[in-house]
């Protein structure tokens, strides 16, 4: 709790010392809490019951009577100067809340923590941004979030074990709060690099998927593209892709139609941009397949010999792609088996949740046929949003 309660700093720190607030959700060892709080001159809050990460947020929240708040969980360990580049961001009123970058807490050894450390689901990546559904970040984690308490007067929600904090950005997002990510801040996290504890957690972000959308209608589907790409690459897997380019082909016709009286480059243009977004349609269902469509591809991969290698090489594009542009310490076929173990333990939560809750929509892909912007247009909650 040093990084939250000390005082300025020659790095910038926002004051001289901070009120912190230690909420203990029901822990099994209550005597170490009140002791690790006494230590670091926090008041202490004990919850008799575990009620998860937004009820817990929220008994702090209730507490708090200072302008903004910052949300901190127990495996988080915050850097001296952490809160100066995000208190920045608040001398805008419109601004509801904002997020530092989350980042290991140490270098480890081995496969799965090479891979965290360059693919949490917690890292939002290195580029500022706004966070909305739709934008280039479209959440942030509620692992660590300065919060405007007259934007956080709904608190969190109870009863979602996961998804929560998407859930909370989204509805301040909805209310007509800006949120902020800002990588400038950051914020080491511990994370999980046991193969088992690791794919359970990523099954349970899954999880969150359908009632995510539920709660927010057309925020989560299974991925967002042009429908004439869809169809061209559905072809081109089926077996035709004569069919597939002619598709391709007329589209990009319709689309010089479109922009003859804007531009007189209007076939160079509309042939760049039909081909830019045909590839980039590719690798965005290729992920879909391994996070959402794998138990409906696995079944007709078997069935129909033919569809085996283009839907292979669709599953295995997106990260043999994404290991080409980030070049990580880590062997390609080591970084592409994690990926892709990522993305079936997701999918796996996926459809657990969407049984649960009685809806396929987060199975189903959101298609445009003419307009370029359409949203959501980014990536689902429980993954790098700046990797996909």
């Amino acid at each position: 709790m040093a990084g939250l309660a000390g005082g300025p700093d020659p790095a910038g720190s926002p004051g001289p010392g901070l009120r912190v607030i230690v909420v203990d959700d029901g822990s099994a060892d209550p005597g170490a809490i009140a002791a690790a709080a006494a230590a670091a001159g926090a008041r202490l809050l004990r919850r008799d019951a575990s009620g998860g990460p937004g009820a817990a947020r929220n008994t702090g929240l209730a507490a708090v009577r200072t302008p903004l708040v910052a949300f901190v969980d127990s495996d988080c360990v915050p850097g001296p100067a952490w809160l100066a580049p995000l208190l920045r961001h608040f001398t805008d009123p419109a601004v509801g809340a904002a997020a530092p970058r989350i980042v290991a807490h140490e270098q480890r050894a081995g496969w799965l923590a090479r891979y965290e450390q360059v693919r949490s689901a917690l890292d939002m990546g290195p580029a500022e941004s706004i966070v909305r559904p739709g934008a280039r970040v479209t959440y942030v984690p509620g692992a660590a979030l300065v919060v405007r308490r007259e934007a956080a007067a709904g608190g969190f929600t109870e009863d979602m074990p996961v998804g929560e904090d998407v859930d909370f950005i989204w509805r301040l997002a909805g209310a007509g709060w800006h949120i902020r990510y800002e990588p400038r801040a950051a914020v080491a996290h511990q994370h999980r690099v046991r193969a088992g504890e690791w794919l359970r957690r990523r099954r349970d972000y899954g999880t969150s998927a359908a009632p995510l959308e539920l709660r927010h209608p057309g925020t989560v589907p299974a991925c967002a593209m042009s429908g004439w790409s869809a169809v061209a690459w559905l072809a081109a897997v089926a077996g035709c892709p004569g069919a597939g380019a002619t598709i391709t082909g007329a589209a990009t016709a319709l689309l010089a139609r479109r922009l003859r009286p804007l531009t007189d480059d209007s076939w160079p243009l509309a042939g760049q941009l039909a081909g830019q977004g045909t590839l980039a349609a590719g690798r965005m269902l290729g992920s879909a397949l391994a996070r959402s469509w794998w138990p409906l591809a696995l079944p007709a991969a078997v069935a129909v010999p033919r569809l085996r290698l283009p839907l292979a090489a669709l599953l295995v594009a997106p990260p043999v792609l994404e290991w080409r542009e980030r070049r990580p310490p880590m062997r390609p076929a080591s970084y592409v088996m994690a990926r892709l173990l990522d993305d079936f333990a997701y999918s796996v939560g996926v459809w657990q949740g969407c049984l649960a809750h009685r809806t396929a929509r987060p199975l189903t892909p959101a298609l445009w046929w003419w307009s370029g912007t359409t949203e959501p247009g980014g990536p689902r909650p429980g993954g790098a949003a700046h990797s996909r």
